[in-house]
């Protein structure tokens, strides 16, 4: 009889193990496919910098919700501190200057900012408003004081274009929009302040 039970508890033994040694396996492979999954996305996010496009250091790039005006040292702004309210930014035309702090609020969701000069034609005007408003996380303004025609700003990123039919605007929409630059991906691009909230109307 004993000699039965012992011979149960050695294959219960044995049974357990390998069933240990399977998880562990399985375990080992899943967090090997991960790491080597994220290497391959942060490789690729890296290949993805667009021609031409300035680039600042994100951790210098601060995030704190402050009151009042901000002096960004780039016109317009990729980062920063930021108002508490974000600007509404699914697919949205603004078609007066929105405030630069809220603007970068919504950069800091992982929208892309499409800004233009009195330089810019009506056809590139145009051409942009179309793009941006089949593109969720995306927003689009008049701004003062920005020298370039054309510029697309996300967290960290600008690109400045003569005209709205540079195929590197879309590229910076795709590459940008949601990437893998966005302090706080998922945030919201809805229900936050529009022109009218500047303008009265």
């Amino acid at each position: 009889m004993q000699a039965v039970l012992r011979a149960r508890e050695r294959r219960h033994r044995i049974f357990l193990m390998t069933i240990g040694a399977v998880v562990l396996t399985w375990f080992a492979g899943y967090w090997a496919l991960n790491a080597h999954e994220d290497s391959e996305r942060k490789a690729a996010a890296a290949r993805k910098h667009v021609r031409g496009e300035r680039l600042w250091d994100a951790d210098r790039l601060t995030y704190r919700h402050v009151k009042g005006a901000v002096d960004y040292p780039m016109t317009p702004p990729v980062g920063g501190d930021h108002d508490a309210t974000w600007m509404t930014c699914d697919g949205t035309v603004h078609t007066r200057p929105i405030r630069n702090e809220n603007a970068v609020h919504s950069l800091e969701h992982g929208a892309v900012w499409v800004t233009y000069n009195d330089t810019a034609t009506a056809t590139d005007i145009k051409e942009l408003a179309d793009t941006v408003t089949r593109t969720p996380y995306t927003m689009m303004s008049p701004i003062t004081g920005q020298t370039a025609t054309i510029t697309l700003s996300a967290w960290g990123h600008q690109l400045s274009v003569d005209t709205a039919s540079d195929p590197r605007v879309r590229q910076f929409i795709t590459v940008y929009v949601q990437g893998p630059q966005t302090p706080e991906p998922g945030a919201p691009c809805t229900g936050g302040l529009t022109s009218r909230h500047f303008h009265g109307h």
